[in-house]
């Protein structure tokens, strides 16, 4: 008998498809869906880190791991990305919606329509368009996984983050929408990650960090490799009553203070 323990790293040829999955929080989910058995595609814009990535974690777990290049705000690489997993492994049992962005502007009035459009794109459109072709197949044969990765910028934007927290407001809704759908056989989560020290952390000034003391109950940011676990469970049978969630995974973040 499986047991829920069991259930939580056992991937074995399970097919997981990851966006924006060669740097961040994306390759550490990556990474860990691989080493426990799964046969993962790792999406984003640039092909070479993904084939990078994709050759790295063949070599070290001897699973197969196809590299695609794609643009999540593009309808239409969306759609081939879909086509890409389904020709070659013929399923999906995790899709993890975690592509994103969120440029700077100088100021909201100075916020232009290009930059608006490319943001929601990003956030949002990718993700109802991955679901629902995705999603869509899944109920076909009968399950699934599908986790979107928001940020608590949904629930606590700063003026600096009003378009992305928009989106990524929006993100939550889609997963309430879809896990409604696509029910009883497809589940739909959303992960909500707080400060991670990814790459695009390195830009971050020294006095990000006096933020964090004063607003996280952890008092620090997140190694990336401490989404894994929130991630594992949402993917796996373990979670098998958890649908319409949002889980924060943000260090004990308080909304509302700065």
């Amino acid at each position: 008998m499986t047991t829920p323990e069991d259930q939580l790293t056992d991937f074995a040829d399970r097919v997981v498809v990851v966006t924006g999955g060669s740097r961040g929080l994306g390759r550490a989910m990556v990474e860990a869906f691989a080493r426990c058995g799964a046969d993962v595609v790792i999406a984003s814009r640039k092909l070479d880190a993904c084939e990078a990535l994709a050759s790295e974690v063949s070599a070290a777990t001897g699973r197969r791991a196809l590299p695609v290049a794609c643009h999540v705000g593009d309808w239409e690489q969306c759609d081939a990305l879909t086509e890409a997993v389904y020709d070659t492994f013929g399923r999906c049992d995790v899709l993890v919606n975690n592509a994103g962005s969120s440029p700077l502007y100088p100021s909201l009035a100075e916020v232009s329509e290009a930059l608006f459009d490319k943001t929601l794109a990003v956030n949002l459109r990718g993700t109802f368009r991955l679901s629902a072709t995705i999603g869509e197949r899944m109920v076909t044969a009968g399950g699934g996984s599908i986790i979107n990765v928001s940020s608590v910028s949904a629930s606590a934007p700063t003026p600096i983050e009003a378009v992305y927290g928009a989106a990524k407001a929006g993100v939550h809704s889609l997963t309430e929408s879809f896990a409604r759908a696509y029910g009883p056989t497809v589940r739909v989560n959303c992960l909500q990650p707080g400060p991670f020290l990814t790459d695009i952390s390195t830009h971050w000034p020294e006095s990000a960090h006096e933020v964090f003391k004063r607003n996280l109950a952890l008092q620090r940011a997140g190694d990336v490799n401490e989404i894994v676990g929130a991630a594992l469970y949402l993917a796996s049978d373990a979670s098998s009553f958890t649908t319409g969630s949002v889980i924060k995974v943000d260090g004990g973040a308080v909304y509302g203070t700065g």
